[in-house]
Formats: C-alpha cells, structure tokens, sequence
C-alpha cells in the first residue's frame, strides 16, 4: 500500500482555498494539522444527534454518548498499544498532560533537594510545569545538553542521573528542530535506576507507530490537533502502577465516588483524573481522526513524510546562504531554516504574501535558539497530504523572499 496523495488532499476542504489570491501552500503542521471531512462531520453529527452528558444519565442520548465516548478510549489504548484503557486518561493537550504529572506526581514524590531532569530540546509545556513543581517542592531542575546537530548528548545524561533523580521528562520528537531522540534508550538507561520517565509525544505521534508498552515509558503524552484531530483534546498515558498513587489534579464532578463535607473518596481509574463535563464531541473528532490514520497506515505515512523531508533539505540546501539549523541523524518532517542575515520574521511575511503559511519564531523552544544564538528560525513542517510540488514552490519563494531582502 502507498500513499494517494491526490486522494488524501481531496479529504482536507482547508487546502483547496486561495490566500493573496495564491493556492495555500500549508506547511505550518508541527504547530497544528488541518482537518479531513470524516473529522469534521464526526463533529457536526455529535452536535446534531447526539449531544449529551456523558456516564450520568439514564437517557437516550447519554447513554449513545457514554458508548461512543469509551469506545474512543479503548481505540486510542489499541492506538498506542497501552495494557488497558484506564490506562488513557482524556485532557486537552499534551500541555495539559504534562501539567497534571507534574503537578500530581511533585505532590506525591518530588521533596526539597530531589531533582528533576529535562532536556535543552523541549519545548516550554515540557520546561515550564516542571519550573513550577521545582519551586513547589523545592527541588532542582536539571538540563541535559545538545551537540551542534541539536542532538541530546547522551553520555552528559548519564552523568546526570543520581539518587536524587526522582523523574525524566522528554521530547520524542523536537518541536523545533525535528530531532528524533532515542528515547527507548534513555528510558532503559533510566530504569536501571528506578527513574520513571515521561514522554512528551506530541510531534511523534502523527507520524509514526508508538507502542508504549514496547518503548516501557511510564508517562505519554500527545495531543488531538497535531494529528488531524480537533483542538482541545489531547491524551495522557500513563502505567496503571503510578496512575493508582498519584493524587487527582482537579477536583469536581466524575472523579469522585463519594462525597460528604467530612471526605471525598476518589473515583477508579480513567475517572479520577477527568473532572467535569468532558469534551466528548472532540474526542469523538480525535478517534475518527485515529481511524483516518490507520485507514492509510502508519508505516506508508512515516515513509512518504521522509521522502518529503529528503527532498525539502536537498532543494532548500541548493539555496545560496541558506543553512539547517538542527541536522540529526534521525529527523522527523521539520526543516528550520535561516537565510544569511535575513529576519526570519520577515522571511516568513513574504512567504505568506505568496500563499506559503510557515512558522517563524522561536517556536515554544527559547533555550533551544539561545543554544545556537538566534532570533527565531523560519520553520516548515510536513504532513501526509503535503507533495513535492509544494516543496518546489517553497523553494522558490524562499529564493524571491532573498532576493528582495537582500
């Protein structure tokens, strides 16, 4: 099986518009995915029939509902190959993810004096809740640095690690620089020591198989909007042995079981860490968009984005002064770019201008650009339905943003 581009593209309604009177060349995809029609409509027939609360009522619709919505649990837990679907726990990203360990998990486990490490390739949701756990509890965190090639040096972890490493965030993949990180490594090297490490999945995910249980993470996290799916819901995985110890992260509604003004007893797992009215027509969204995934399979994916990858940094590198920053051995779909002394704030208005939607910035990843001493970078980023001719009118606009700022 391959990939029907044509086919793929006619799914998406977002691409097949015109910007500045130019047809849109999408190329923005680490920061958020377009929609397919099954997505949308998933949306549409919610709204329309079944809308409802969810696990509470005795009615019709609630009851349509509750099913649709576990149904969606148990595919996601088939997605990423989890033991069980209490094991899901249904957020609103991956930021929401991380926030919830960090804050459950420094409750719990984290002391004055323990430390927590991070990589310099993180994104702020992976940088910013474990800042705010270590001030809470007083505790350190540390940073394990990067090569030239925005690799994680993995020897510098190493010498890291220590009685006092209570938990391991990192990115599978960099948001900024499309680094792969060799994560299954790093959390064998981490068990060893009784470390348990999460995983911020949220560029991994769209773009090739996971299977948790065979990476043996403790924590996964990755949100819906990253991988066709609607914005708002994201997911947290987590091993049923910590899920069990941490204390809830939100009180209210469903996480309970029983409530008194003396106590509250706290709800089974996935519940106990979903309060409230949940977002069901989203996640009803996010498992058609799991459906959509598989319907073209992970591996074909995987293998057209890398073709597409390849082509981008042969005909970007063709440009004069232009330079890759981040060249790892292994890259997911992400090119960030600079063009001699060119701004890539102004390089990034001109490629708009010609319908050419990049990211340009820092991308959530300050200390990553503070490494390599930049402003920002210019950043495409790749998806199924993205061809090669849109690499090739790229390019072009890259050669007339030069030649005007120049």
């Amino acid at each position: 099986m391959t990939i029907d581009i044509n086919h793929i593209r006619e799914d998406f309604p977002a691409l097949h518009q015109l910007v500045y009177k130019r047809p849109l060349v999408y190329l923005d995809n680490a920061a958020t995915t377009q929609k397919p029609k099954v997505v949308i409509e998933t949306l549409v027939e919610y709204y329309s029939k079944q809308n409802a609360n969810i696990h509470r009522g005795v009615h019709y619709l609630s009851q349509q509902a509750t099913v649709a919505y576990e149904d969606a649990r148990c595919l996601v837990q088939s997605f990423i190959h989890a033991a069980h679907s209490r094991e899901i726990i249904f957020t609103r990203g991956t930021t929401e993810s991380i926030n919830l360990i960090a804050s459950s998990f420094g409750k719990k486990f984290i002391k004055p004096g323990d430390e927590i490490i991070i990589s310099a390739l993180e994104h702020h949701s992976n940088i910013v809740p474990w800042q705010i756990a270590c001030e809470d509890r007083q505790a350190i965190l540390r940073v394990i640095p990067i090569n030239e090639n925005g690799e994680i040096i993995t020897e510098e972890f190493e010498k890291l690690l220590n009685e006092k490493t209570k938990l391991i965030a990192i990115a599978h993949i960099s948001n900024s620089l499309g680094t792969v990180n060799p994560v299954k490594e790093f959390i064998e090297i981490a068990h060893k020591r009784n470390i348990p490490v999460l995983i911020d999945g949220a560029q991994a995910v769209p773009h090739q198989g996971i299977d948790v249980q065979e990476m043996d993470c403790d924590f996964y996290c990755f949100s819906g909007h990253k991988m066709y799916a609607p914005m708002g819901v994201g997911i947290l995985y987590g091993k049923e042995k910590w899920l069990e110890e941490l204390p809830p992260y939100q009180g209210g509604g469903e996480m309970i079981k029983e409530v008194t003004f003396e106590k509250t007893t706290y709800n089974e797992l996935p519940y106990k860490f979903e309060a409230g009215t949940p977002n069901v027509g989203d996640v009803l969204g996010l498992a058609s968009a799991i459906k959509y995934i598989a319907g073209h399979g992970m591996e074909n994916i995987h293998q057209y984005e890398s073709s597409l990858l390849d082509y981008a940094t042969k005909k970007l590198l063709e440009i004069q002064g232009l330079r890759i920053i981040g060249n790892a051995g292994i890259k997911a779909g992400v090119i960030s770019f600079l063009v001699g002394k060119i701004h890539p704030y102004d390089l990034g208005t001109i490629l708009d201008k010609l319908g050419i939607a990049v990211r340009t910035g820092h991308h959530c990843a300050q200390p990553v650009m503070d490494r390599y001493d930049i402003p920002g970078t210019v950043r495409a980023s790749f998806a199924m339905y993205n061809t090669m001719e849109e690499i090739d009118v790229l390019v072009e606009g890259v050669k007339k943003a030069k030649a005007m700022l120049e």
